[in-house]
């Protein structure tokens, strides 16, 4: 029975979309899988590791009939991408899904469509806002870098999204560092707050796949389940079951000194001051004293760098070292041409802002080098 026959360019584009939540290696062999279902002309990708499920669907022209089965994705995306501006035929004979391209012949191993696990979707009533995908790409942009990776503390492993009146926020954390941003909705939009933790892999596969353009994004909250829909994409997730820190203790409200820094100018000699730092602390020392800002860095071998910039301060003489990693990430991050850094002493947390921005706090403890 022959499912599809279309151009490869129309399956590739929406398996690669759904395709980057597919674990390597599964302990459910169907959870490698894709499924396809095919429904007249409409061709429909979906993929989950049970806590994420995204959806997408391509026009294709019409087979033998309606169907639907599951095959290995990362095989089948593998296939496709080498099969570049040929007309594709998608058959399922005997359990197995034939792939012909040209004098090309492929027979992959299926598993039964009515097998893999879908999503449940939640039945409480949601709560939805709408941004344009450019600005919660850049929501989640400003602050996702500060995500834990593997930490115990579960819920430090994914990313606050808040719902506060007509303001959503975005906060990460991984107890070392803190980036906060927030975004204003329409001015009808007012809701009472909610707070959901997105995991780790949701927040990176939405940067993914989330353009950079002023299309919509819908989203979707309810108490543990969030949906986003954009373009023909829609993204289900699990929420993180937790309790984030509180965040506005962490931001200091009180900063005796503020220096005005040019970025790309402190991003060049944090990036060259890094070659030296020792490999598994990667500590680089600031000394900040009236017109001067030194970095210095210095690893196991006795190798230093130093690097100097002329700065317009006249505050508090201070010493203080930070993981460089912690720097390097904002100020890749952000996009003005200047950054501001605010601090009491060598001991307390830094906090580094954007000039006339105050949707964005980005806050670093110190080391001791």
């Amino acid at each position: 029975m022959i499912l599809v026959k279309t151009p490869c360019d129309s399956l590739l584009t929406p398996l690669q979309s759904v395709s980057g939540i597919v674990e390597k290696r599964h302990t459910l062999p169907i959870l490698s899988n894709v499924l396809l279902e095919k429904k007249g002309n409409k061709l429909t990708f979906l993929a989950t590791d049970i806590e994420i499920q995204v959806t997408t669907s391509a026009e294709v022209a019409e087979g033998d009939g309606d169907g639907a089965v599951t095959v290995g994705a990362r095989k089948l995306q593998d296939i496709l991408s080498k099969l570049p501006g040929q007309e594709v035929t998608l058959s399922l004979e005997e359990k197995r899904l034939q792939i012909k391209a040209g004098k090309s012949r492929f027979n992959l191993q299926t598993l039964p469509a009515e097998d893999f696990p879908r999503m449940a979707m939640s039945e409480t009533e949601p709560r939805k806002i709408e941004v344009t995908q450019k600005q919660f790409r850049h929501l989640l942009g400003q602050t996702q870098f500060a995500m834990a990776a593997q930490d115990v503390r579960y819920y430090l492993n994914g990313l606050l999204l808040l719902v506060d009146g007509s303001e959503l926020r975005a906060v990460a954390t991984d107890g070392h560092r803190l980036a906060y941003a927030s975004i204003a909705l329409d001015d009808n939009v007012s809701l009472p707050r909610l707070d959901l933790i997105l995991p780790r892999k949701t927040v990176l596969e939405l940067n993914r796949l989330l353009a950079d353009s002023d299309d919509p994004v819908r989203i979707e909250m309810t108490s543990n389940q969030i949906r986003f829909q954009f373009g023909n994409i829609t993204l289900v997730s699990k929420l993180i079951d937790g309790k984030f820190p509180d965040y506005e203790r962490v931001i200091p409200a009180n900063l005796n000194n503020i220096v005005s820094l040019n970025r790309i100018t402190l991003l060049q000699s944090m990036v060259r001051a890094a070659i030296l730092t020792n490999e598994k602390f990667r500590g680089v020392r600031l000394i900040l004293t009236p017109g001067s800002l030194k970095i210095v860095a210095a690893n196991a071998e006795h190798e230093e760098a130093q690097e100097e910039i002329e700065i317009d301060y006249s505050g508090d003489a201070i010493d203080v070292g930070f993981n460089v990693g912690y720097l390097l990430d904002v100020l890749n991050n952000a996009s003005s041409e200047l950054v501001e850094w605010g601090f009491n002493d060598a001991n307390s947390s830094a906090l580094m802002t954007l000039p006339g921005n105050d949707r964005f706090k980005y806050v670093v403890m110190p080391m001791r080098i």
